[in-house]
C-alpha cells in the first residue's frame, strides 16, 4: 500500500508540476539562490526541541541518565528521516528508535512506552497547532466556509482523547497480545505485553512531564513556521508571521491526514498550493517552498540514514553490546 500511495502521489506532484509555470519556478529558486542551504542546520532546532522533550519522558529509566544529548539528537534525526524519507507509513521510525535506544542499555519496553506517549503528545500537538493556524486564516481572510472547517476540527477531537484514555486506563496492548497468539501462536511475549502496558500507564500518570514534553513539541511545529517566513522572505514574496504559521500548519495537517503516502508526495504541494492562494502565494511560490522543504529533508535525511546503516552493519558484525545493561 505504501508503494501504491506514493506512486499515486508521485502521479500527482508530477501533474501539480505540469499544470504550473516551470520557468517561474526555477526563477523563484534561482533567486534564493544558497541561502535556502541555512535552513538545513536551521533544522537542528526542531531536532532539539523534540529531543529534550523525549528525554523527559525517558527520566524513569536509570539508562537515561547514562544518555548522551548527542545520541538523543542524533537518533530523534534517524526517527524523523526513516519517517519522512522511507515507505514506512511514518511509524518505521518508532522502531528503529526502540532498537537504537536498546544498544545504549534502554530497556526496550520502556523505550516503547515512551514513545507510545510521544506519538499521542504528537497528536495533541498537532491539533493545537492546527487550531492556532485555523484561528489565525480566520483573522487573515474572509473564511465562507469557516462553520464546515470548525465542525471537521472539532470532529477530530476524539481521535488524541481516545487515544490517551484508551492508553492510560485500559490495557490495550495485553489484549492486542492475546488477539495476535490466537493467530500466529506466539505467547512468550505475554509478559512483556503487561509489561509494557503498566510502563506506559505508569508514564501517562506522570501529568507535569507529559505537559512539558507536549509544550516542547509544540514549540517545535512552530519553529517550523520560521522556515517557512525565511525562504517566502528570499523568495522575494515576504509574509508575515501568522501567514507563515497558517502554511506550516496547513503542511503539517495534510502531511498527518496523508501519512501513508511516503514523504506526503504531492499532498503536501496541494495542500501548500491550496491554502497559500487562500494568502496570495501563487501555485509557482507554492511549489518552490515545497521543493525548499524537501530539499531540506534530504540534506538533512540522507546523512542520518547512511549513518544509522553503517552503525547497522557494524553492529552485525559485532552483536554482543559494549556496555554494561542496567
Amino acid at each position: 500500500m505504501g508503494y501504491l500511495a506514493g506512486l499515486l502521489g508521485l502521479a500527482l506532484f508530477v501533474v501539480l508540476l505540469v499544470r504550473s509555470n516551470a520557468h517561474d519556478i526555477v526563477h523563484i529558486n534561482a533567486q534564493a539562490g544558497w541561502k535556502l542551504l541555512w535552513l538545513v542546520p536551521y533544522r537542528g532546532v526542531y531536532f532539539s526541541l523534540f529531543a529534550i522533550g523525549w528525554w523527559l519522558l525517558l527520566s524513569s529509566d536509570s539508562g537515561a541518565r547514562r544518555a548522551t544529548f548527542g545520541y538523543l539528537f542524533w537518533v530523534t534525526g534517524v526517527r524523523e528521516a526513516i519517517d519522512r524519507l522511507l515507505p514506512v507509513a511514518s511509524v518505521g521510525g518508532a522502531f528503529a528508535g526502540v532498537r537504537l535506544m536498546g544498544w545504549r542499555g534502554f530497556d526496550r519496553v520502556r523505550v516503547t512506552a515512551s514513545i507510545i506517549a510521544e506519538i499521542v503528545l504528537t497528536l495533541w500537538a498537532s491539533y493545537v497547532f492546527a487550531a492556532l493556524g485555523f484561528l489565525l486564516w480566520l483573522q487573515t481572510v474572509d473564511a465562507p466556509g469557516a462553520r464546515t472547517l470548525w465542525l471537521a476540527l472539532l470532529g477530530t477531537l476524539p481521535v488524541p482523547l481516545a487515544s490517551l484514555l484508551l492508553l492510560r486506563h485500559g490495557r490495550l496492548f495485553a489484549r492486542l497480545q492475546r488477539g495476535l497468539s490466537r493467530v500466529v501462536g506466539i505467547e512468550r511475549l505475554s509478559g512483556r505485553a503487561h509489561e509494557l502496558d503498566g510502563a506506559l500507564q505508569s508514564l501517562l500518570r506522570r501529568s507535569g512531564t507529559l505537559s512539558l514534553a507536549g509544550l516542547l513539541q509544540l514549540a517545535s511545529l512552530l519553529s517550523a513556521s520560521l522556515e517557512v517566513w525565511l525562504a517566502l522572505r528570499w523568495f522575494g514574496h515576504p509574509v508575515g508571521v501568522a501567514q507563515a504559521v497558517i502554511l506550516e500548519a496547513a503542511t503539517q495537517a495534510v502531511r498527518h491526514l496523508a501519512f501513508f503516502v511516503p514523504a506526503a508526495l504531492g499532498v503536501q504541494e496541494a495542500g501548500l498550493i491550496a491554502f497559500g492562494q487562500l494568502l496570495g502565494v501563487s501555485p509557482e511560490l507554492a511549489l518552490a517552498l515545497s521543493l525548499a522543504k524537501r530539499m531540506r529533508e534530504i540534506l538533512c535525511g540522507v546523512p542520518y540514514l547512511i549513518s544509522w546503516q553503517w552503525l547497522e552493519a557494524l553492529h552485525t558484525r559485532h552483536p554482543q553490546p559494549r556496555h554494561v545493561h542496567p
